[in-house]
């Protein structure tokens, strides 16, 4: 019964965690809650991975990454080097990938890519190169990256922890730098190769024309007889209508309306709405339409422009709808239409819940939009303009995470206490403030695995993890070890489609582990195939490195299938020829 309650709970849990129809730290708690009410686990086993501390090592790199992003000093080193670049393209993504992957070792790939887009699609425009030949390459080598170290992301950090709760050793900050290594030289030689030829040639287009809004902008006059008169822009007939007004020309000024702006005799209005509509106020009276299609120049007077900005990871926008989150009052400015997965969203914009990686066509002040090059809600996708180099604080935030690395290297403190020492340091000498701090921890994730830990102590328990490991012996034990472990492999790598790669990790390593035992083989050696299988998964762009170069690249799905799935065999075969050599079974 408890097994058939485990298994039935890690079904849903994988549903859920694909449809995202309710957030993964929702579902991880409600999880643990049913888990606990069912005895299968205590409630200080539900919340023990919780208090574990490879979470204060998670959770100390969230804090070290970020005072090296507030110093400017990331921005800095990637300036000066790919300045180098400037005379090859074959070069520049030479420099842009090595680069990436060697950051990436230390900090969280999703952070690493969050933190580069901005700058290289800048500079694919200053060297007249196409975004989408960079962007992949760079999401590419930002999750290879951190194939490279413990620290490299937040996955081998959690199998590690599970490893050692287990009475197994703990895998070495270093231990899987050589494999790391070859695998992320492996994904740099197969995108400067065989994976630069597939790459999309994206042209650059008008954001008009790129978001397809020609058809739906028109210009209307309010003449003075017209009932729009006095109305507010935001309650008036044309907003009942689900036309959005954008700007307003009045006595040959162009201007944003805000909620308090009224309408007036004379005023042109620049309104957004689909076709149907817009034929129900040509026979409205009191208006006239002045054009059906609005030039990029109409929506960009001097004083106001038009520019696109990412929803970053840990943004508080995430799960909010437009209207939820007050663009206009807020932010001062208008959201046009939305970009997700290389769909345009364009109707009833104020109802869409936004998501990681939604590109947003927004119309606002240059100053507004200036305004946002240092929030870490979104991303502005202009010129870029790199944070204030803080040469001391810069320097200070390297050794504090590199004095972390040696304490911890040499095993003078533990991990835990050296990382949490090396974020407190970062604080203490002001690279970043408390509160920069304590926003820059990603607590869903935090959350995701503290559960996922507790859930596998439950399939443990139960007698879930015995189950499928005995029915996996049988069918696959006549392969001999190395294909149990291949299918382990794959397995894995089939379920960081749906679910994080941390939770996949988790949900199979309890598996693998017992079935080690059953075929005689070494535990850690499956554990750590499964942990670096979870980063080779590149053959969806459901990643959230992948998803944040997703709308700037202008990749297609088929993109990241085409260019990923062989990408993905050739890895997969890297850790089946390797990991054997390094951790004999």
């Amino acid at each position: 019964m408890e097994i058939a309650l485990v298994l039935t709970l890690l079904v849903i849990a994988v549903v859920l965690f694909a449809t995202e129809k309710y957030s993964v730290e929702i579902v991880t708690l409600v999880m643990l809650t049913v888990l606990a009410s069912a005895r299968i686990i205590t409630p200080e086993e539900a919340f023990d991975g919780f208090s574990s501390d490879f979470i204060i090592v998670i959770a100390s790199i969230f804090i070290l990454s970020a005072a090296l992003q507030e110093t400017g000093i990331l921005d800095f080193v990637v300036i000066r080097l790919v300045q180098l670049a400037h005379r090859s393209s074959n070069l520049m993504l030479f420099v842009v990938m090595l680069i990436t992957g060697v950051v990436s070792a230390f900090m969280n790939n999703t952070t690493v890519t969050a933190m580069f887009v901005t700058p290289l699609i800048g500079l694919s425009k200053r060297v007249n190169i196409s975004a989408s030949k960079l962007l992949m390459p760079l999401a590419f080598s930002a999750i290879l990256g951190g194939t490279c170290t413990l620290i490299g992301t937040s996955t081998n950090v959690a199998v590690s922890g599970y490893l050692a709760k287990t009475g197994l050793p703990a895998i070495g900050l270093f231990e899987i730098t050589a494999v790391g290594a070859v695998i992320f030289s492996v994904g740099m030689l197969y995108m400067m190769t065989l994976g630069q030829r597939m790459l999309p040639n994206n042209d650059d287009q008008q954001l008009t024309e790129e978001y397809k809004l020609q058809k739906y902008l028109s210009e209307i006059v309010v003449l003075p007889d017209s009932p729009l008169v006095g109305q507010l822009v935001f309650a008036s007939d044309l907003t009942s209508l689900h036309f959005r007004m954008l700007n307003i020309i009045r006595d040959h000024e162009n201007f944003l309306p805000d909620f308090r702006t009224r309408i007036q005799a004379n005023d042109i209005l620049l309104v957004e709405g689909d076709l149907d509509n817009l034929i129900k106020v040509k026979e409205t009276k009191g208006i006239q339409i002045m054009a059906d299609a609005i030039l990029e120049k109409d929506l960009q007077p001097d004083s106001i422009r038009l520019a696109e900005l990412l929803v970053v990871r840990q943004s508080n926008l995430i799960g909010r709808t437009v209207k939820e989150a007050n663009f206009l009052q807020r932010y001062g400015l208008v959201v046009i239409a939305i970009s997700r997965y290389g769909e345009t969203l364009r109707s009833k914009i104020g109802s869409i819940e936004l998501q990681l990686g939604d590109l947003l066509l927004v119309q606002g002040s240059s100053e507004r939009l200036n305004q946002l090059r240092v929030s870490r809600n979104v991303a502005l996708l202009d010129e870029f303009e790199p944070t204030l180099f803080k040469k001391r604080k810069g320097l200070v935030a390297i050794a504090c995470l590199a004095g972390a690395i040696l304490l911890g290297t040499l095993q003078l403190l533990p991990l835990s206490i050296a990382f949490l020492l090396g974020a407190m340091a970062s604080i203490l000498f002001r690279c970043i403030g408390t509160q920069k701090a304590y926003a820059a921890i990603d607590f869903r994730l935090l959350i995701l695995i503290g559960g996922m830990t507790a859930f596998g102590t439950a399939m443990e328990k139960s007698g879930a993890a015995d189950f499928l490991a005995e029915g996996i012996v049988t069918l696959a034990g006549p392969m001999g070890k190395v294909g149990v472990l291949a299918g382990f492999v794959v397995l894995t790598v089939l379920l960081t489609q749906p679910m994080s790669n941390a939770a996949a990790a988790l949900v199979v390593v309890p598996v693998a582990l017992r079935t080690a035992i059953e075929l005689g083989a070494d535990p850690r050696t499956f554990a750590i195939a499964i942990m670096l299988a979870a980063s080779v998964s590149l053959v969806t762009p459901f990643e959230p490195a992948c998803i944040l170069v997703y709308s700037p690249g202008k990749y297609k799905f088929r993109d990241f299938i085409k260019i990923g799935s062989p990408l993905t065999l050739l890895l997969v075969a890297v850790i089946l020829l390797l990991v054997p050599l390094f951790w004999p079974m």
